[in-house]
This record gives structure tokens, C-alpha cells and sequence, in this order.
């Protein structure tokens, strides 16, 4: 079972298990009281006036209690991101961190200009960890980029992956978790969906280009397609064969 989960581990592209083993460890660093959540928030005020700038990054590594919402979020975040490194970013490591780097942008934003808005401020001032929105984030871009696989919300009823963020909407509001965190990961991912898939096909501009001092930071390998071996193509007929037939 280690082994099995030690190789589990080893396969992941390496952008999903450097985020999947820092949220590990800074949650369960926060559980044991080695780490104080109070010192990885994010807090624009602390940012500023206190040069904190950490609160910046560690605010997406914290995924709250070890519940079974933890869980939930943890399956979400190994699986979706892996699915989006290994197969729409295959070859394009630099590429993925860019969307996620673009998706914690836009999220901080809207998180700081919420705050300032009347009558949705104190929503959002609520709002002090991000994590979970990035993980929604992702899933919500797999599933507008592979719309049609069926999939089964645990064995109760099917649908197809286009529908896959407004149904674990549907459950976070049942379960009596905040809609907001889940809303932002939506409004982030479709953003990214849009200029990235959708607006170039409408204009054959891309405004999402990766810069070039990110791509010098991943040396991304050529993606090689191996043809199976032992196989054999038989030699094309000759002239005079043809002309017989």
C-alpha cells in the first residue's frame, strides 16, 4: 500500500505535487500548532504597512480544519490539477503555472475590491484564505475544456463535466458551506477561459501569452507520442504491379 502510494506520488507532473505537498504540510503544520493560521492570511493591511508579503502566496496553502471538507478539496486538487498538467498542459509546464499564477491574481483582486464595496464588503472581508477558490478555479477550467465526459455525483445521479462547478455549488450550499468561496473559483477559472480559449478564436489575439522570463523558469520537454513497437509496414507495391492491376 506505501509503495503503491509512494509511486502514486512520484507520477504526479511536478507543479500538481509541489502545490498538493505544501497545502499537506501547511495544514497539518496549522493542525499541530507549529504553524499559526494567523501568520498565513491574507490581510492587505499587514501586506503594506508590514512588508508580509508572504500572506500573498501562503493564503492559497491552507485548506482549514483536517475535516472531511479537507478531503474533498484535497481529492479535487490532486486530481483536476493533474488532469490539466498531464493532459490540456502536456508539454507546457510553464503554461499551467501561468493560470494558476493568473487565477491567484485575479482572485486577490477581487477579494481586495470586494472590500471596498458597500453592502458586500463585510462578505467579503470574511474572505481571508483562498486555497479552495484556486482548487475551483481548476475544476472549473477541466470542465469547460472537456464538456462532454459523463461523470456520477456519488452514484446518486449522472451529468456531463460541463456541469460538474454547478454541482459541487449545489452540494457546498447543502452542506451549509459559504457559496462566495466556490462563486470566486468559478469567476477566476471563466476569466481565464475566456481569454485563453475563447477570445483568440475571436480575434486571433492572446492576451494570456506566457511572458518569456516565466518559460525560462521550466525547460519543458518535447511531448514524444511512442509508436508500439514490433510492428511491421509492408513495403509499398512496386510499378509494374500496379499498372497489372
Amino acid at each position: 500500500m506505501a509503495q503503491a502510494v509512494e509511486e502514486w506520488y512520484k507520477q504526479m507532473p511536478i507543479i500538481t505535487r509541489s502545490y498538493l505537498t505544501a497545502a499537506i504540510v501547511t495544514t497539518i503544520g496549522c493542525s499541530l500548532d507549529i504553524i499559526s493560521p494567523y501568520d498565513l492570511y491574507l490581510n492587505p493591511r499587514l501586506v503594506v504597512k508590514h512588508y508580509q508579503v508572504w500572506r500573498i502566496i501562503t493564503n492559497f496553502l491552507y485548506f482549514r480544519q483536517m475535516d472531511l471538507d479537507f478531503l474533498f478539496h484535497m481529492f479535487f486538487l490532486a486530481r483536476y490539477c493533474k488532469l490539466l498538467e498531464e493532459n490540456s498542459f502536456r508539454g507546457r509546464t510553464a503554461d499551467f503555472f501561468y493560470m494558476l499564477l493568473f487565477g491567484a491574481t485575479v482572485l486577490t483582486g477581487i477579494v481586495l475590491l470586494g472590500g471596498m464595496i458597500p453592502y458586500v464588503s463585510e462578505s467579503f472581508a470574511k474572505i481571508i484564505f483562498l486555497s479552495n477558490s484556486l482548487t475551483f478555479m481548476m475544476v472549473y477550467v477541466w470542465s469547460k475544456q472537456n464538456p462532454f465526459i459523463h461523470m456520477s455525483f456519488l452514484g446518486l445521479f449522472t451529468f456531463t463535466a460541463a456541469y460538474l462547478p454547478w454541482v459541487l455549488l449545489g452540494f457546498s450550499v447543502l452542506v451549509g458551506a459559504s457559496a462566495w468561496v466556490d462563486l470566486l473559483g468559478m469567476i477566476a477559472g471563466h476569466a481565464y477561459y475566456f481569454l485563453e480559449d475563447v477570445y483568440p478564436r475571436m480575434t486571433g489575439r492572446r492576451p494570456l501569452r506566457t511572458p518569456a522570463f516565466i518559460r525560462s523558469l521550466f525547460a519543458d520537454e518535447p511531448v514524444v507520442v511512442a509508436r508500439p513497437a514490433n510492428i511491421r509496414f509492408a513495403a509499398p507495391p512496386a510499378a509494374d504491379d500496379v499498372q497489372q492491376n
